[in-house]
């Protein structure tokens, strides 16, 4: 590590490229965590390395290379949040009934399991699920960034403190007053097991559903106090009655469009692509991806990402033949 680090200094990128890759990944995930998007984690992290390649002179050995990058990473995303959280509202493309709710967090993207570390996900699965990661983008940004620093990462407390340029008394106030906020949200059903039968049964039950069109049958699976988002739209729907009525205004079911589906998986959990075959056309148009959050055997949210950004990193094609 000395020698790497003396080799960076002088200037060799393939030495800072030693110092920093093990972190690439984990980096990109606590940037998402604060963030909630991708997209934004990716730019912060970019500029993460790219500030650290600058600042290898400063660094002076107090910490870990890894404490070191999380600091640098952690200031870059409270300042991202700034511009994130003031995202103009979008209209939806189609009329659909009166929202239950108008959300506040119309930047959140899915986070492939593609790109989590299988043991890892197996150990915290809790911490990269939707429900979770939308939970802290309605925190602070400092308390968000204390809560993932502490409970999430295990630094200790004169670590945090030192990241963020404050006490560790305040660093105690805020990671106790952001437990309290998403323990008053808590009250659901633990999930089935990644890739159990249970998972699996009940992904395959509603993508036969959605496909048929069968608005009952998908409502049928859903828990009675069930939430339907749809980021970047803040329109938000709670219960079977009010998601059914707003499926039977998506165009695909109410225009009985032939649909084809692919599952896949993000942030934890099952997730469903979706294309559907409009008139005149013989290929297939993604739609958009159904993240399906399980509450043991049914499905406790159902989270709509539009397909143009989300798809190409699931590796998804955005048009599949009708053939």
């Amino acid at each position: 590590m000395t020698e790497a680090l003396a080799a960076a200094r002088a200037g060799d990128e393939r030495a800072f490229g030693e110092l920093v890759d093990p972190y690439r990944r984990e980096l990109q995930l606590h940037c998402y965590r604060l963030l909630g998007s991708v997209h934004d984690a990716e730019d912060v992290l970019q500029e993460t390395l790219v500030a650290a390649w600058r600042g290898l002179a400063d660094f002076e050995q107090r910490s870990s290379v890894r404490t070191w990058l999380y600091r640098i990473a952690t200031n870059r995303c409270l300042n991202a949040q700034r511009d994130a959280r003031r995202r103009p509202v979008r209209p939806l493309p189609f009329d659909v009934p009166d929202p239950m709710r108008v959300g506040v967090v119309n930047w959140l993207e899915p986070y492939p399991d593609s790109l989590l570390d299988p043991e890892q996900l197996y150990q915290s699965r809790e911490s990269v699920e939707l429900a979770f990661i939308t939970a802290l983008q309605q925190l602070p940004p400092r308390q968000t960034a204390v809560l993932v620093l502490r409970d999430v990462l295990g630094f200790a407390g004169i670590e945090v403190a030192d990241m963020l340029g404050t006490s560790t008394t305040a660093v105690k106030a805020a990671l106790q007053r952001a437990r309290d906020t998403l323990e008053a949200g808590r009250a659901r059903t633990a999930p089935p097991d990644p890739g159990s039968d249970i998972e699996r049964e009940l992904t395959r039950r509603f993508a036969g559903a959605y496909a048929a069109r069968d608005v009952d049958a998908v409502v049928a699976l859903l828990t009675d106090d069930a939430w339907l988002t749809m980021p970047p739209w803040p329109h938000e729907y709670q219960g079977h009655t009010a998601i059914a009525a707003f499926l039977r205004c998506v165009p695909a079911f109410r225009d009985r469009n032939p649909m084809r589906l692919r599952t896949t998986r993000a942030n934890g959990g099952p997730a469903i692509a979706v294309y559907a075959q409009y008139a005149g056309e013989s290929e297939f148009r993604a739609t958009g991806l159904l993240a399906l959050t399980a509450e043991g055997d049914r499905i406790g949210a159902l989270t709509h990402f539009p397909p143009s950004e989300c798809f190409p990193r699931l590796e998804l094609p955005l048009v599949v033949s009708g053939g």
